[in-house]
């Protein structure tokens, strides 16, 4: 008689240490640069004029990514900055979505993206990166302090971050993460791009740009399935559906997939992103407003259109002194 043994089950797996063992023992140096305080978008100049001891710490505008942004005074001049500050021993995936970042806003000079004044590297390994304020802080504060948009007020700030993404893409850069909290505004409604922490730059045409960064509740269906909804593949479509929900956001006072007041979770939002039709505006709306809306939120990303596209449509072509933005 045979007999049979009971096969082994051999456990190979290893504790992971915990996550305050899992950081460097050693600060990581910046991307290679000519000189840390200087970028493309700030002039050695202009950089040289900052240093950390002239400028004073007002108050915190907000925590996120590791880092901590503050608004703080230019102590000869009176300017007001933002100061993002990310420590030397912070995690590896948060030092390396810094140093995209910053190689990012070393290549942009546009007056729709948010400006970088200066970026400084501490001796304790802390990098500072300073930026210009935004008096009025996001769209998101915005839409929570003041109420919905008007249509007006959507189309401008349609025509601004289209303007934005338009520069980005032709510098072969995707944000990946365009949404309210994303967007910076002034008191005069400027609104600039902001956050490029998990931003792609394309080196190549074919690239692929699906993994699973940025905030999935904007998301495109193309970035969950990519075999279902990436055919005629385009990178920079998922920017374009970001900002169609963005916008509708914007009018309805409420994330577009969920009812008012519902917090989104993970397998809802893929199933309502990928499964559901796209969401449509409330009756009422112009027929302008209503057609822009699906340019920007089709399912297959082929089918979008692109920021230059959307740039000649109508909802946004209106003349802007035709259009009373900022009280109504």
């Amino acid at each position: 008689m045979a007999l049979i043994r009971e096969r082994r089950q051999l456990n190979l797996s290893l504790p992971l240490p915990e996550p305050s063992e899992r950081r460097p023992r050693f600060t990581l140096p910046l991307p290679p640069t000519a000189a840390v305080a200087t970028t493309t978008n700030c002039s050695s100049a202009a950089a040289a004029s900052f240093s950390a001891s002239d400028l004073e710490r007002l108050e915190v505008l907000g925590h996120g990514n590791g880092g901590t942004v503050y608004k703080v005074r230019h102590k000869r001049t009176g300017a007001n900055y933002a100061l993002k500050i990310v420590k030397g021993d912070s995690d590896p995936t948060v030092r390396r979505q810094l140093y995209r970042e910053i190689e990012i806003l070393r290549r942009t000079d546009s007056p729709h993206v948010v400006h970088c004044n200066a970026i400084i590297e501490k001796p304790t390994g802390d990098i500072w990166i300073l930026m210009e304020y935004m008096d009025s802080g996001t769209l998101e504060t915005s839409l929570k302090e003041n109420g919905t948009f008007s249509e007006a007020k959507v189309a401008r700030v349609a025509r601004q971050v289209l303007n934005g993404l338009n520069y980005l893409h032709t510098q072969k850069i995707i944000h990946r993460d365009i949404k309210p909290a994303n967007l910076l505004v002034n008191s005069n409604m400027e609104v600039k791009i902001a956050d490029f922490g998990v931003s792609k730059m394309m080196c190549r045409t074919l690239d692929n740009c699906n993994s699973y960064v940025g905030t999935c509740a904007y998301m495109s269906p193309e970035r969950f399935d990519p075999d279902t909804y990436g055919g005629n593949y385009n990178g920079y479509a998922s920017d374009i559906w970001s900002l169609g929900l963005t916008l509708m956001e914007l009018y309805m006072g409420h994330f577009p997939f969920l009812p008012p007041g519902q917090r989104p979770d993970w397998a809802t939002l893929m199933c309502a992103i990928c499964f559901g039709e796209p969401p449509a505006l409330p009756e009422g709306v112009s027929e302008e407003f209503r057609s822009f809306m699906e340019c920007c939120l089709q399912k297959e990303s082929g089918k979008r259109w692109t920021a230059a596209q959307l740039l000649t449509h109508p909802f946004v072509c209106k003349d802007p002194k035709a259009i009373r933005y900022l009280k109504d």
